[in-house]
């Protein structure tokens, strides 16, 4: 993890793109890319996006302010380890604990690395990569 500081850092120099890659136990890849802005420590490093593309649903709320958080909201039923911008109660977490599917097919869902979309299937995920990358490649 490139640290909240750092990637303020790098994407208040210009135009940026997320691009997150997602693998899930069956050894399906998906991606999803935003146009995107993330403010710094005065804000929480809230993040605000737009899909651009992907070929996985949106499981993320787009042109809202999302405040960047290390504890889910107390409301939630299950609490979700690790930061991250947290929304709504079990959205999304690309940053909680690495937990495999249980035999009996049950999953411990609130810890693990997930992707839910409002409208459609639950993904847990074996591995995921978060990356940017300037919208303007002439600048490299």
């Amino acid at each position: 993890w490139l640290g909240l500081n750092k990637m303020h850092s790098i994407t208040k120099q210009g135009s940026y793109l997320l691009r997150l890659e997602l693998q899930d136990w069956r050894g399906n890849r998906r991606h999803i890319e935003y146009s995107f802005s993330l403010g710094g420590p005065s804000t929480n490093f809230t993040l605000q996006l737009c899909r651009l593309s992907g070929s996985i649903p949106n499981a993320l709320p787009e042109r809202a302010e999302l405040r960047f958080s290390t504890a889910s909201d107390p409301a939630c039923p299950q609490s979700q380890p690790g930061g991250w911008w947290h929304s709504e109660c079990e959205e999304t977490n690309l940053n909680g604990k690495y937990v495999t599917p249980r035999s009996r097919g049950r999953l411990d869902r609130g810890k693990g690395l997930y992707w839910r979309p409002k409208k459609g299937r639950y993904y847990l995920l074996k591995s995921t990569k978060i990356m940017i990358h300037p919208t303007d490649l002439k600048s490299l």
